[in-house]
């Protein structure tokens, strides 16, 4: 089982940066692969990033690619994300999320964050 909290959003004008984190509780983080995904008002929730259990591979949207990075610290049972160059459709409620990497990936993961607000002002 894995419990997982995300912080660090809120409202930053178009450019910025934020940087997003996931606190994981659970001895087992450092087996799960670990993703963020976002959900904007009125859409559907889509993929951001994943990384994998060693952080050795990481994956991403093509909207975000190039902008976002995702990394984890095992040994503080932490996933991030750092968001820059940031852009007024990047506002969206974003959650953390753990599981095996198929999954993580494909959207279904089991384990859930409550989720953080990014507002991306223009």
């Amino acid at each position: 089982q894995v419990q997982l909290v995300e912080s660090g959003g809120g409202l930053v004008q178009a450019g910025g940066s934020l940087r997003l984190s996931c606190a994981a509780s659970g001895r087992t983080f450092s087996s799960y692969a670990m993703g963020w995904f976002r959900q904007a008002p009125g859409k559907e929730r889509e993929f951001v990033a994943a990384i994998s259990w060693s952080g050795g591979s990481t994956y991403y949207a093509d909207s975000v690619k190039g902008r976002f990075t995702i990394s984890r610290d095992n040994a503080k049972n932490t996933v991030y994300l750092q968001m820059n160059s940031l852009k007024p459709e990047d506002t969206a409620v974003y959650y953390c999320a753990a599981d095996r990497p198929a999954l993580v990936v494909a959207g279904n993961p089991d384990y859930w964050g409550q989720g953080t607000q990014v507002t991306v002002s223009s």
